[in-house]
Order: C-alpha cells, then sequence, then structure tokens
C-alpha cells in the first residue's frame, strides 16, 4: 500500500542569487527538484568482488574497480555495435560466468513492480547482439544458472527459449488475460507481496518450478478511462473506455494457486502436493542447493502462520519442515530473508520470535541452530552471509528506533563488527564475497553521503558528497527539523518532528498542520534527509508535526501489532492525542489544528475528523475510506475477513462516522487508481451528502494511487497549500 556511477540526476543547478536568502517555494520542491541528494545507484558487483558494473547514459554497460574508481572496460557499447536493432538500455544482467547480458528497453510498466519489454541476449566475447523473442514483449526474463537458456512471460504464459539453438517454446499454455497466469502474480501478489517473479530455476538448470494462479472466480474491479492527457487518449474522446482487471477486496474469493515444476530435458510438468487446502497463498518459490529439492512457502488466509515445505520435484511429494505461528500476523518482508545457504545444509529465517525482529539459523530439516540476534530492538534488513568468515551482516534500530545502522555477528556470537559510525541513518551495499560494501548515510542535517570501505569498515574514497546541495541550502531559509517525545494520556511514548515557522516567535501562536501516513510497520519519524513541503508551509507561517502512532515500526512487536484487528482505531487516538498535546505548547493556536495524509494517512485524516472535534481542517488524498473496500491480503493481514471481524471494519472506517464529522474535509481522488479505489471517495461523498455534511471534493482524470503525470502533482501540492492558506 503498499526499491555508475549512475548518479541519480537531481537536475540540480547551484542557485545563484542575491546574498539574501530566500524561502523554499513549491517549484523548488516538485519542479526544480532543488534539494533532492545525489546519490549511487545501479551499481552491481561482479563474481570477483573486485569490480563493479554500471549502466552509463542508456547506452554503454561500464566495468570499473572498486578500490580506485578506474574504468577497467567496456562491457557493451551500443553506439559501437554495427546495425544495433535498440537505441538505448533500460537495465541488464549477467548470466552466473558472465559472458553474456540480458538487457531490456521500450518497457510498459504494468502494476507497481511489473512490467513488459524488449529483451535482447548479447554475446560478450562475440559482440553479437540477438532479440530474445520476436513474438511480442516479454515480462521477468532471466538467465539460467548454466546460461544456456533464458524463461520468460508472455500472455500469461511462461516461455523458455535455448539459445544454443535459437529455439522457443511454450512451458505452458493455458494462460488467459483475467484468468490464468502461470510464472507472474496476480495484482493483488504483486502488491502485497511485493514481488513480480513466480518462478524459480533450478541449481542445475534441469528445472524451471512455478505459480499458476487461476484467477476465474475472482471479481473484477473497473474503471473508466477518459481522453484526458498524459498520455492522450484520443479513440476514448467521446466514449471513455473501461479498464477491468481481477481484485480481490476483503473477505472475497483470492486466485487459486497450485506449484508446477517442468523438466527441460523431459518436457514434463509435475504437480507439487501442497495440501487439500486451496484458500491459502503461495507467496514465494525458491529452490534449495540440492537437485530435485524446491522450497515452498505456503501461508494461511490469516497469514499467521508461514510454512516452509521442500517438495520432491520427482514425485510431487511436499514436507513441511518448518512453521513459523503468529498470535498475530506475519509481515511480507519475511519472504525474501528466508534463504538458502550455499552450504546446501542450512536457511536463515528473519522473524518475530521472541517479540523482536531477529536473525536465525536453521539445518534443512527445521531445527532451530542458533538465534543470530538478540536483543530488545529490531533487524530491519538482512544483508546476507559470509561463509568464509561466518558472518551474517544486517541493518538495525538496536539504539534508536528512529535511526539505523549496519552491523555484523558470527554465527557464534563470538565476534561482532559495527560498520556505522555516524548518527542517523545508514545502510550498506556489500559486493560479492563481502570485500566491499558502499555506506549509505543521511540524518535530518546531512543530505546523502556515499562512502566506500574495505571489508573491514575502512574507508577508502567518497563516492558522493552532496557539495553542490550543500552549497545550495547556504542560499535557502530553512527551518530545522527538531525530534521530540510525548506521552499520551493512556501512558505511551510517542515520537515525532517538527518543523516550527520560519523567524520563529515563541511569544506569538502559529496554527499547525499535522503530516502523518500511520500505516502498519510504517514509519515517517526517522533521523534521516528529507525536504519537502513542510518547508514551503513553515515559510508562508504555519508549523508542521509529524508523529508516528502506535502500529508503527522499530519499536518491537507489541508496539508493533497492538492494532491488530482493529486498525485506525490506537493510530486515530495517538493523533488526537497528539494534537492536544500541541494546542497546550504555548507558541501553537490550539483552534487551528490541521491533519494530512495519503492512503492510509488519508484514512486516518478522515477518520480523525470524525473523531474528535480538534481538528479544524483535514486533507485526505486516494483515502481508504471502507476497509471492506480494500484488498484482501492487506486488509486480512490485519484485520482478518469482514464476517470475522465485521466490528473492526465498521467501528473504525469514516464511512460510517459521518454524522460526526467536524471541521473542513478536503477529499483528493484519482479516477484510475488501481490501489486505493475511487470508489472509496465516491461511497464516502454520498453518505457525506445524506448526512448534510459539507465538504470539498477534486478529482484528477486518469491518474493512479501517485497522482503523477504531466503537471497532476504539482498542481496537487499547490492546490493543498492554498486549502490550507483559506481554511487554516
Amino acid at each position: 500500500m503498499k526499491h555508475l556511477l549512475f548518479v541519480l540526476a537531481a537536475f540540480l543547478v547551484p542557485y545563484i542569487g542575491a546574498a539574501q536568502k530566500k524561502t523554499v517555494s513549491l517549484d523548488d520542491i516538485n519542479k526544480n527538484y532543488s534539494f533532492y541528494a545525489r546519490s549511487v545507484r545501479g551499481l552491481k558487483s561482479m563474481n570477483d568482488g573486485i569490480h563493479f558494473t554500471t549502466l552509463e547514459k542508456g547506452k554503454r554497460v561500464e566495468k570499473f574497480v572498486y578500490a580506485s574508481g578506474d574504468k577497467a572496460g567496456t562491457i557493451i557499447n551500443l553506439e559501437e555495435l554495427e546495425n544495433c536493432p535498440i537505441e538505448s538500455l533500460q537495465g541488464y544482467e549477467f548470466n552466473a560466468n558472465e559472458t553474456k547480458l540480458l538487457l531490456y528497453t521500450n518497457s510498459e510498466s504494468i502494476y507497481r513492480h511489473s512490467f513488459k519489454a524488449n529483451y535482447y541476449v548479447y554475446d560478450i566475447e562475440r559482440k553479437e547482439l540477438e532479440a530474445l523473442s520476436d513474438s511480442g514483449k516479454q515480462q521477468i526474463a532471466t538467465f539460467s544458472p548454466n546460461g544456456e537458456m533464458v524463461a520468460f512471460v508472455r500472455d500469461n504464459n511462461l516461455f523458455l527459449k535455448k539459445l544454443k539453438f535459437g529455439t522457443e517454446s511454450a512451458i505452458t499454455s493455458d494462460g488467459e488475460f483475467n484468468k490464468i497466469i502461470n510464472g507472474a502474480p496476480d495484482w493483488v501478489y504483486e502488491e502485497e507481496f511485493g514481488y513480480n517473479q513466480a518462478y524459480d530455476w533450478s541449481a542445475n538448470s534441469e528445472e524451471v518450478a512455478f505459480v499458476r494462479f487461476d484467477e476465474s472466480n475472482v471479481r473484477e474491479y473497473s474503471f473508466p478511462v477518459y481522453q484526458a492527457s498524459h498520455p492522450n487518449n484520443e479513440a476514448n474522446a467521446l466514449y471513455p473506455d473501461q479498464y477491468k482487471f481481477k481484485y480481490p477486496k476483503a473477505g472475497q474469493d483470492n486466485s487459486v494457486v497450485s506449484v508446477h515444476v517442468f523438466n527441460i530435458k523431459n518436457r514434463t510438468t509435475k504437480t507439487m502436493n501442497i495440501g487439500t487446502e486451496t484458500d491459502i497463498y503461495i507467496p514465494r518459490v525458491r529452490f534449495t542447493k540440492e537437485g530435485g529439492k524446491l522450497g515452498i512457502m505456503r501461508m494461511n488466509r490469516h497469514q499467521n502462520q508461514l510454512d516452509l515445505m521442500i517438495a520432491n520435484t520427482a514425485s510431487g511429494v511436499a514436507n513441511t519442515v518448518f512453521t513459523h505461528r503468529n498470535e498475530y500476523y506475519i509481515e511480507s518482508d519475511v519472504l525474501d530473508n528466508l534463504q538458502f545457504l550455499e552450504d546446501g545444509k542450512h536457511f536463515v529465517y528473519v522473524g518475530e520470535m521472541d517479540g523482536y525482529n531477529h536473525i536465525y539459523l536453521y539445518t534443512m530439516a527445521g531445527r532451530q541452530v542458533a538465534q543470530i540476534t538478540k536483543g530488545e530492538w529490531d533487524v530491519t534488513e538482512y544483508l546476507g552471509y559470509n561463509a568464509k568468515n561466518r558472518m551474517f551482516y544486517y541493518q538495525a534500530a538496536a539504539k534508536s528506533p528512529m535511526r539505523r545502522e549496519v552491523y555484523a555477528v558470527r554465527s557464534d556470537g563470538k565476534k561482532s563488527m559495527t560498520f556505522s559510525t555516524q548518527k542517523g541513518t545508514n545502510s550498506a551495499a556489500f559486493s560479492k564475497g563481502f570485500k566491499y560494501y558502499i555506506n549509505y548515510f543521511s540524518n535530518v542535517n546531512t543530505p546523502t553521503l556515499v562512502t566506500l570501505h574495505d571489508g573491514k569498515g575502512k574507508q577508502i574514497r567518497v563516492l558522493e558528497e552532496n557539495e553542490a546541495l550543500k552549497k545550495r541550502l547556504e542560499y535557502f531559509d530553512i527551518s530545522p527539523k527538531e525530534f521530540f517525545s510525548f506521552t499520551t494520556s493512556e501512558g505511551v511514548e510517542l515520537n515525532g518532528w517538527m518543523v516550527k515557522p520560519l523567524n520563529f516567535d515563541a511569544s506569538r501562536q502559529y496554527p499547525v498542520l499535522m503530516t502523518q501516513y500511520s500505516g502498519p510497520n510504517s514509519q515517517s519519524v526517522r533521523d534521516r534527509w528529507g525536504i519537502g513541503w513542510e518547508q514551503y508551509l513553515a515559510a508562508n507561517d504555519y508549523m508542521v508535526v509529524c508523529i508516528d502512532p502506535r502500529g508503527t515500526g522499530a519499536r518491537g512487536e507489541a508496539f508493533r501489532k497492538c492494532t491488530y484487528m482493529k486498525l485506525g482505531k490506537l493510530e486515530s487516538d495517538d493523533q488526537i492525542e497528539g494534537a492536544k498535546y500541541l494546542a497546550s505548547l504555548d507558541y501553537v493556536d490550539g483552534k487551528r489544528i490541521g491533519i494530512y495524509g495519503w492512503s492510509f494517512g488519508g484514512f486516518m485524516s478522515s477518520l480523525c475528523l470524525s473523531k474528535s472535534d480538534v481538528f479544524k481542517v483535514g486533507i485526505a488524498v486516494a483515502p481508504v475510506t471502507n476497509w471492506r473496500y480494500y484488498d484482501s491480503v492487506y486488509t486480512e493481514r490485519y484485520m482478518r475477513r469482514p464476517r470475522e471481524n465485521a466490528n473492526g471494519y465498521d467501528t473504525n472506517s469514516p464511512i460510517n462516522h459521518v454524522e460526526n464529522l467536524s471541521g473542513r474535509l478536503f477529499l483528493i481522488h484519482g479516477t484510475a487508481d488501481d490501489n486505493v479505489h475511487f470508489q472509496n471517495v465516491m461511497e464516502y461523498v454520498d453518505r457525506l451528502v445524506q448526512a448534510d455534511k459539507q465538504f470539498d471534493l477534486f478529482v484528477y482524470p486518469n491518474r493512479n494511487h501517485f497522482i503523477r503525470g504531466g503537471n497532476a502533482y504539482s498542481h496537487l501540492f499547490k492546490m493543498k497549500a492554498d486549502y490550507l492558506f483559506k481554511n487554516l
């Protein structure tokens, strides 16, 4: 509800102006990207761990030396290829022995993660470029481990290309739009389980395992597509088209999933026996390091039990070797953190077994060998395992929930390393073999600092320190972001940040906008770089505050999951408590407090205006107004099904509390939102009208959940700011 030195261009030109500092404008934020920190992205470590590659200007894949940054060669240069059929590259992957590249171009987005594109295979030694297929764009193409084949999805079917012979064959043939999908997830799996590839190669390149999604009983959702612009749908000038896709709402039928393994030599497909229950999820399939053994992750509909099954691909028999049961639910981030180690004897799991998120080591039979990390803090990202020194690498919020550090610990717990020395938010990308790593650091006062280190933590060189941005900041009046905490009437300590108006005068009273997201396991109060429209509001005499309520992340399972079965209740209670706390401050005008949010945050804004009269204004962008309208996987993870928890759904949905609405509510939504449907606002509007409640509404034609395209995003922020200036 929902991741070069190719440097993220910020289209930044150092501001040169008068000696007097200027205030932040909305154009500085949304058009000029004046405060966007440059970074270093897109580096791919090579097998030796000494070199990396990057995509340069969409034309070249270049090879560099980690230690010096010196260029070591060019892998491919489109401008040097004779009769090159493509003009630019968007992405690439090496095969296992780095003799070939799989390239793609002309991508078309499907949903959040998925896209289709034209893929090409490039033989590095021969300098030969060949289209993967001439029968239409492909999805999620991947090399076989031996580099001799490529699997891909097209038109909901899985295909195999044998590079040596140039032959293309279908692994499946029953794929059909809005009915059967092979090898790629359906909409709700992609959105809520966070991936776009539902197949895997065996390590010996002899088999391909895939998940088959039968969407036949999943109901369709549709929305009109107007002519509009960006893009301009000329064919819809007089009569809007209808876009239809399968979307399971809470409590409704999901896809029926099954797991199959295709044997390439025999050209046979075997169905794995994953049990007789069909109302389940299979969010990942992943081959073990042992031939003929497939790992299958199975979750129940409540998502409070995760089973790791190991299937014999010849017989189809699958046995459960590991089960994680939770009183509440299991978050989807565990799925990519279940990793089979190269020794073929162990796997790693990162989960909440003792009330905090920690790393565990298991045998392939499911016996726990060790709890690798311990403490009253959360591991926030698993970064890998180095078999040579038996060290596990990870990011954690060990010192404060508002900060992040990078660590390593040996499997026996007798040795540990800290890779982060600066206070703020740190993340790391390690080279293969853990010989080097790139550290990304920032805090509220420091734009992104990117440094290269050796495997022991010694800094080798600075890759990006954002000197141009630091210089540019000298020309702007910026109000510092200040962290604070307070204790609610229920005795709960909450963290927040505030940005005070420029030229703040403690003897005055200021209006306040509370901005928040508040969703499960999210976190908006973090010590990291970021300048947004809060600075524009501060320049216009408004104070901006953000508070993370109960249910948010990095504070352990009890804090994170206390909102279970009553999504919105405690979070809105805490935002209201936050508003009352702010109203008690001498420099806050308690009669001029507003609340703003997008998506889950929009749900909160709407709900808060019906639970308290402390807010004068609420702005809700793309809000959920009734949890019955939202998708099955996300909603049921936190609420179970409506028939099991009707009171939890109805008591905490804004649509059921319109008669209590106070303050001025501004609703904003895109008509083509495939995530939080426009239905949420339309049904809410009708209830508000019937309750004789006045409100404001703005609609963006053909815009999805992010309201991007053309001038829409800039228009949105100007409109929101103007609304606050008039009403708060």
